[in-house]
């Protein structure tokens, strides 16, 4: 399958790039930075240095790509977790504008399916844009994954896990590959709660 992975550099998306390519899927990868290019590259992917808010570009890459499914892992989220109350706009526009983006571009490409991440929780004064953003997806005929909080290298929690609803990182990556052939709805992903 051919998958555009939006976010190939993230938390997630660094962890999925090298499983998708693995499981023999053609994999074309983004990132804003061009000196994280060669990250994808050597991960398997074929990179592309695109920023989602740059429509006609993010449109030219997608189509470019030939994708049977767009996969959406982006978000705006800072290192530091207690500056994400600040942050929070620009994550809320990540969920809206940049997932009206990929759809647009997702649509351009042909029909190109679209699984986007998602949150198992809802943030304090941001469920309306975690609302439209799953709900867009899924109008599209799309699969949205509801990652519980990451935790493990790389995460906000890299000692100690959070409060459920809560996932490994590495987890979440590995069980996102087999959801490339989801039929359209909603997934949950999260340990299990003892």
């Amino acid at each position: 399958m051919r998958i555009f992975l939006a976010g190939a550099t993230g938390v997630i998306g660094s962890r999925l790039l090298p499983l998708l390519v693995a499981a023999g899927h053609d994999v074309t990868g983004t990132t804003r930075s061009p000196e994280r290019a060669g990250v994808i590259e050597k991960a398997g992917g074929t990179p592309v240095v695109v920023d989602v808010y740059d429509v006609e570009a993010l449109t030219t890459a997608v189509v470019g790509s030939q994708p049977d499914l767009v996969m959406h892992q982006l978000t705006d989220l800072p290192d530091d977790a207690a500056e994400i109350p600040a942050r929070a706009a620009a994550n809320s526009r990540m969920r809206t504008e940049g997932t009206a983006n990929l759809l647009a571009a997702a649509s351009a490409a042909g029909g190109a399916r679209v699984l986007a991440q998602s949150i198992a929780w809802t943030p304090p004064g941001r469920g309306d844009a975690v609302a439209w953003h799953e709900g867009a997806v899924l109008d599209a005929g799309g699969v949205v994954v509801r990652y519980g909080q990451l935790y493990g290298p790389g995460t906000y929690y890299v000692a100690e896990p959070p409060a459920h609803p809560r996932i490994h990182v590495s987890d979440a990556a590995r069980r996102t590959v087999p959801l490339v052939e989801a039929p359209p709805g909603v997934v949950v992903l999260a340990d299990p709660e003892h």
